[in-house]
């Protein structure tokens, strides 16, 4: 163990809170730990004065209503954000006079686990077939990376096939206490460029995520300017029932702190309830923190953090260090001291087994109620074919961060499956089974416990180590699948572990996503549909045709456990795997300055780097009319690329015959603008017969004309034109991932303002980020109540908006006023240079022009 001597040997060590606390008279013990994160941070920045107010109105439960400047230990990014950021970075390098200057400020991580897909999966080489398809595919975009790994300092590059980012965030990049290059100090914190960055506050690490133009500014030495949240406690009482998984909790309570409307704030979570929780399950309970809303989900340090990270392999010395320091700075988790403005209690005793769906994370549901969700949304008739018929589930897949980093749930679903081979059980032919653990440590331990070879009789093959089914990279459907599918317009369901279920996101071909735990999801696979009651019905009939039950295979708390303390071992955490021979062999440029392709189909000097300031907006016109809930797979699709899509036939006409998927195209925007607002399942009511909208299949009206067309292809008639364009919407605009493409398409595009009841965190950042106006609807009014259409011209006042926060809007006979959605100072730079990339660019320019005149 440390001593407290032995770590504050040097005075320059630390900033110490207990310190600030009795200079400024704060009582420390009353300021949840969040708080006291962002205190430290402010007296890291030498901000002691705001620090202390900060400190006062957190200890008395008040809103913060604070501006501040957060700067994060490092920064975390994965492949399909991580390179189109990089792309940025390359594309500023190569328009300022000295490329250098462009360089990281702080480390930066970039885990390449998204571009992995399941186009092999059900066979025992679809590990080794997903992966040399991966390498082949991604040629190009993984060269570009091992430039830039060499071109920037401080970017550290962590090669396909090692994990999930926050996974390997978990196991192996979070220290929970960093270590600054000067030796100093501080909590970790990370903001990475993946709306589940979240996760790792399980372990008391604070951070959230942002879109990649925020990232992009921080790595270049700005800031992040954050107006403080609310900090809302979620008081947990009572214990998980036996049978009840991980994953039952996170569903649970996603519904709750939903229609508890927590969007946006800093949750930390107290109470009893907590001690009942395993680190993993922490980890699982704060990775959905954007499907609630949240903008963090905090679980202070504390002893099973502590275990945790000796469990994964952790050297002693680090971890004691952990202990000593936030023992110190009064970050050890110690009884319900913290006070709360507002606390949610939630008890876990009342969790029951849970399934999400069949379209949105937020839609929890018990079993028993199941068919019935399907029901509501294809209440016709079951129809279809001897192969496939209407409800049948054609992937079934044990994916994501969410669940596969928690070895309870992964061991309970070796268990399901064991039980289910011994009694004959099999998966019928229409589902698509795969298994992408989080690491490879979870393969390891699923062999030693023998329970990997049970899930591969099932047909759950390793498919790869990434994110695969769960961000859209699911492949094809089984032989003849799809197209009985598209043949008979059959609506068929995928489950999976994962902890989001978008329409169209998992796959273009399903309609209805179900969330749930991996062992439910092999008991679902067993069945084949979702028809089906699992608390009464049987999964299938055993060899004596003898009907088996769900409750026959669910292992128990017990089993579990001696599982985990038997084979989760930190021998398993130690060793990582070596260098992968096809990754090695990838070629790449050298130089400070990326060379451009133009003719390239991956990567191209982005057009948004000399985007003009925010100017004018009148005579505009309506690219669209949403509805509410439009998430950023709606806005800016991350899968399968069609071939009669405007994207598909622009990569055509240049020869290429492998589309690969929308999320290895991004650091192309002409492919990425083709793409924009193509979901086949977004709703524009532009289009709108009177019976109500049904799916637009990525069209919209050129209104002038009257004309049905490609949205891509009405946006550029309107460029010809000179026309800006605005995008209407309704509530939770932008929910979901953190993509920034989810702003950058629009803004190709020509829109230049989106007119929502509300916006999601991140994706409202990113409109800011820019250049795109986010604007409020008047409150409690819609587009449609307002007595908008959206085929009116609109004028937009823009004058004094920054000093009012207001905006008058005039659309044929209607005019009201909407109120920019822009929270700090900072942003408003941002928003009216046109956008960061514009405004760190200026800020480059000049730093050149100082420099010129001071030679001089």
């Amino acid at each position: 163990m440390i001593s407290w001597e032995q770590l504050a040997g040097r005075e320059c060590g630390l900033y110490s809170l207990p310190r600030f606390a009795a200079d400024s008279g704060l009582d420390l013990a009353a300021v949840p730990y969040t708080g006291r994160v962002l205190l430290e941070s402010l007296l890291r920045a030498g901000e002691p004065e705001r620090a202390a107010l900060l400190g006062e109105r957190l200890a008395r439960g008040a809103d913060p209503d604070l501006e501040m400047a957060f700067r994060p230990a490092r920064v975390l990014v994965q492949d399909y954000t991580g390179i189109p950021l990089l792309v940025d970075l390359a594309a500023l390098r190569s328009r300022v006079a000295r490329p250098g200057r462009v360089n990281p400020a702080l480390p930066v991580d970039v885990v390449v686990d998204h571009s992995v897909q399941a186009d092999w999966a059900g066979r025992p080489d679809a590990l080794a077939l997903n992966e040399a398809l991966e390498l082949e595919r991604n040629q190009e975009r993984y060269a570009f990376l091992k430039w830039a790994r060499h071109a920037f300092d401080g970017l550290r590059v962590i090669p396909p096939g090692r994990g999930i980012v926050h996974q390997v965030n978990l196991e192996q990049l979070a220290t929970v206490v960093a270590t600054g290059p000067d030796g100093l100090l501080s909590p970790d914190t990370v903001i990475g460029t993946d709306s589940h960055t979240t996760m790792v506050n399980g372990l008391g690490v604070l951070g959230w995520g942002v879109g990649g133009l925020e990232a992009e500014a921080l790595m270049l030495g700005l800031a992040q300017p954050i107006r403080v949240p609310p900090v809302v406690g979620v008081r947990l009482t009572g214990a998980v029932r036996p049978g009840t998984s991980p994953t039952d909790v996170v569903l649970t309570l996603t519904r709750r702190l939903r229609e508890e409307n927590v969007r946006g704030v800093l949750l930390e979570f107290t109470g009893p309830g907590v001690d009942q929780l395993s680190a993993p399950d922490r980890c699982t309970v704060a990775n959905m923190a954007p499907e609630y809303g949240a903008m963090a989900a905090f679980f202070p340090v504390d002893g099973e953090t502590l275990r945790y990270l000796r469990q994964t392999g952790r050297r002693e010395r680090d971890v004691a260090l952990v202990e000593a320091y936030c023992a110190h700075q009064r970050l050890l988790r110690e009884g319900d001291g913290p006070r709360f403005g507002r606390t949610i209690e939630f008890d876990l005793g009342g969790v029951g087994p849970s399934l999400a769906g069949p379209s949105r994370p937020d839609q929890r549901i018990s079993l028993s109620e199941l068919p019935d969700s399907f029901a509501e949304l294809s209440p016709r008739p079951p129809r279809g074919t001897p192969l496939v018929a209407e409800g049948d589930i054609v992937i079934a897949s044990i994916t994501s961060c969410t669940s596969t980093s928690n070895p309870k749930a992964m061991l309970a679903a070796g268990l399901v499956a064991r039980r289910a081979v011994e009694r004959g059980l099999t998966v019928p032919g229409h589902v698509k089974t795969s298994l992408s653990p989080g690491s490879r440590a979870v393969t390891e331990y699923l062999r030693n416990a023998g329970l990997l070879a049970d899930l591969e009789t099932l047909g759950f093959h390793v498919a790869g180590y990434g994110c695969m089914t769960c961000n859209g990279g699911s492949g094809p459907l089984n032989e003849g699948v799809g197209e009985a599918v598209d043949r008979e317009g059959l609506a068929v369901c995928a489950v999976l572990s994962g902890n989001r279920n978008f329409e169209s996101r998992v796959h273009a071909q399903v309609r209805a996503g179900y969330l749930a735990s991996p062992a439910l999801v092999v008991a679902l696979a067993l069945v084949g549909h979702v028809r089906v009651d699992l608390d009464r019905e049987p999964l299938g009939h055993d060899r004596d045709g003898v009907p088996v039950l769900l409750r026959d295979l669910w292992p128990d708390a017990a089993e579990l456990a001696a599982l985990e303390a038997r084979f989760i071992t930190p021998e398993l955490f130690a060793a990582g795997p070596g260098p992968e021979a096809g990754w090695e062999a990838i070629g790449a440029q050298q130089g400070e300055v990326f060379d451009w392709d133009e003719a390239s189909t991956y990567i191209r000097n982005p057009v948004y780097v000399d985007a003009a300031a925010t100017g004018a907006l009148r005579g505009a016109r309506a690219l669209l009319a949403l509805g509410d809930d439009i998430s950023t797979d709606h806005i800016s699709p991350v899968g399968a690329i069609a071939a009669d899509s405007p994207a598909g036939r622009y990569l055509s006409e240049r020869g290429v015959r492998d589309f690969n998927s929308f999320g290895s195209r991004r650091g192309n925007h002409e492919v990425m603008a083709r793409g924009t607002f193509g979901n086949p399942r977004l709703r524009n009511h532009l289009l709108d017969d009177g019976s109500g909208p049904g799916d637009s299949g990525g069209a919209t009206l050129h209104v002038p004309s009257g004309e049905r067309l490609p949205v891509f292809e009405a946006a550029e008639r309107y460029a010809r034109t000179g026309t800006p364009l605005i995008v209407l919407a309704g509530r939770s605009y932008g929910m979901g991932s953190s993509r920034d493409w989810a702003a950058k398409g629009p803004w190709v595009l020509g829109v230049r303002a989106v007119l929502a009841e509300s916006f999601e965190r991140i994706h409202r950042a990113n409109l800011c980020a820019m250049g795109i106006l986010p604007l409020l609807l008047p409150a409690g009014r819609s587009w449609a109540s307002l007595g908008l259409t959206g085929h009116e011209e609109f004028d937009l006042a823009l004058d004094g908006m920054r000093d009012s926060g207001e905006v008058g809007v005039r659309a044929g006979a209607v005019a009201f006023t909407a109120r920019a959605e822009v929270q700090s100072a900072g942003e408003w730079d941002v928003l009216l240079a046109g956008g960061s990339l514009p405004y760190l660019l200026g800020r480059l320019a000049k730093l050149d022009k100082l420099e010129k005149e001071e030679q001089r």
